[in-house]
């Protein structure tokens, strides 16, 4: 008899726990827990009434929220272009006909969803948008076959569990990036920790095997918490439309028309934008050009463009795109105005809420636990500021130099913020919004399955953070002398 049969009929093996556990959670989710714009509005009033109960006027508060209102917006339209560019890719034929190609192969329903996490976990290494929408529309595909039940929840689930689990510890972290490049330090932290290079922080092979380990495990759990049997809810079961996102394009019907379907077009200005890129990648560390968005995004649209072949393609693809990014438009402003709330808004005595947060995790810290206080610390921030860079700038100060004070290894204490980072973001919505909009679906039907990821991730990501930062020696920052010092 087949594990999945087993399960199915009430086995009591770990399958069976983690099963029971994920279907409970997510049974009490689609009950009770709310759409993303809500769970993004109470945030809104837990933060506002912390930062009047520090002492911080409540015009403050106030001034505090619409002023940070609007402060995402570049990074909302990055975002937005992030999920189109990656769908406009996806639907692209090429591209289109990879995804079918892979979503063929899974033979089992548990198979189905540790394909989709194992893409998921590798690819959000390199990029996590790239992860986010690829996997994504890989569940689609498989959610079409006719042939295969496969439980959709677990599927989106699958697909979100890199930006959950490891993305922060490879080569996107914003914050190992930021450190490896004292051009983009602030002046400040510069001259607290110094300048670390990726072999003191993600290449460290103390963190290189806490990914692998954290890979494995997410893999784990995605195969033994995907439901079996008659608990499967398929996307039919959830009322998802499947219909095939690959775009149609007929031939031209009069003049003009023509240049609609001229592959000219597409050749004359993704050739323009090679000499762009080109430039871009020789002149600069190719990580770093990858890494802003901006370069991503103009990357990925021309990739799109000429996947496509047919301008009529792109703009189609486009279109059928956007209603994708409804949840990060109307979310992201929300965020905005949380960050300026705790970052921004001042007591009597200059204090802001960001700041006695972080004040009173260091003042319990000691070297021997300043690793699991400090990622506690930053996972509970990370909740009501869920932007990697963005948060690491406020935390960094504080944490590096606590770092300094109690002689942890400053490579670490990077990592610590990066792997704790993350275990928010398995029942925080705010990063899920690109991949729900692909795959249709609201966070209450996945949140299930990625907190029973948190419950087993949060107490190891600690134990790893604590255990590996007894391998590691405190060495003093070295200060480089900036041009112009």
């Amino acid at each position: 008899m087949s594990t999945d049969t087993t399960i199915s009929q009430g086995g009591s093996d770990e399958s069976g726990r983690l099963e029971k556990v994920a279907i409970r959670v997510s049974n009490w989710a689609e009950r009770w827990f709310p759409d993303a714009f809500i769970f993004a509005a109470i945030a809104v009033v837990v933060v506002a009434l912390a930062t009047w109960s520090i002492g911080a006027p409540v015009r403050a508060v106030a001034q505090g929220f619409g002023d940070g209102f609007w402060s995402l917006i570049p990074f909302t339209m990055q975002m937005a272009v992030v999920a189109i560019s990656g769908y406009v890719v996806a639907v692209s034929p090429p591209a289109a006909k990879l995804i079918d190609t892979m979503a063929r192969m899974p033979k089992s329903a548990r198979g189905a969803v540790v394909m989709i996490a194992t893409v998921s976990l590798v690819s959000t290494l390199f990029n996590w948008a790239i992860s986010l929408i690829f996997s994504g529309l890989l569940a689609r595909a498989i959610a079409r076959r006719t042939d295969l039940r496969v439980d959709y929840r677990a599927m989106g689930a699958a697909a979100y569990i890199g930006m959950g689990a490891i993305w922060a510890l490879g080569i996107s972290s914003a914050p190992a990036q930021l450190m490896a490049n004292p051009a983009s330090l602030p002046s400040g932290l510069l001259q607290i920790s110094g300048v670390l290079p990726f072999t003191e922080t993600i290449f460290l092979w103390q963190s290189m095997v806490m990914t692998m380990a954290l890979l494995l495990i997410s893999i784990l759990v995605c195969y033994y918490s995907a439901p079996t049997g008659d608990r499967i809810k398929t996307a039919q079961d959830l009322g998802v439309d499947l219909q095939d996102s690959n775009i149609q394009v007929n031939k031209p019907s009069r003049p003009g028309e023509w240049l609609e379907y001229s592959p000219l077009v597409t050749i004359a200005v993704t050739f323009i934008s090679a000499i762009w890129l080109f430039s871009e990648f020789t002149s600069k560390d190719p990580l770093l050009a990858i890494s802003s968005l901006n370069t991503y995004n103009f990357l990925f649209l021309m990739i799109g463009m000429l996947l496509c072949w047919r301008p009529i393609r792109f703009v189609k693809a486009f279109y059928k795109a956007v209603p994708s990014v409804s949840g990060v438009l109307i979310q992201f402003p929300l965020y905005g105005g949380i960050a300026f709330m705790m970052t921004k808004v001042t007591n009597d005595q200059g204090e802001t809420l960001s700041h006695l947060l972080a004040s009173g995790f260091v003042a319990v810290a000691t070297q021997e636990t300043f690793s699991v206080v400090m990622g506690v610390y930053s996972a509970v921030l990370g909740f009501f500021i869920p932007s990697g860079g963005g948060k690491w700038l406020i935390e960094a100060p504080y944490v590096m130099q606590a770092a300094n004070d109690l002689q942890v290894h400053l490579g670490w204490a990077v990592q610590v913020y990066n792997a704790a980072e993350a275990l928010p973001n398995l029942i925080n919505p705010f990063w899920m919004l690109p991949l729900l909009g692909v795959l249709g679906l609201q966070a209450r039907d996945i949140v299930g399955f990625t907190f029973t990821q948190l419950l087993v991730h949060a107490p190891i990501v600690l134990f790893l953070l604590w255990f590996f930062a007894g391998t590691l020696s405190y060495v003093p920052p070295v200060i480089p002398v900036m041009p112009g010092s």
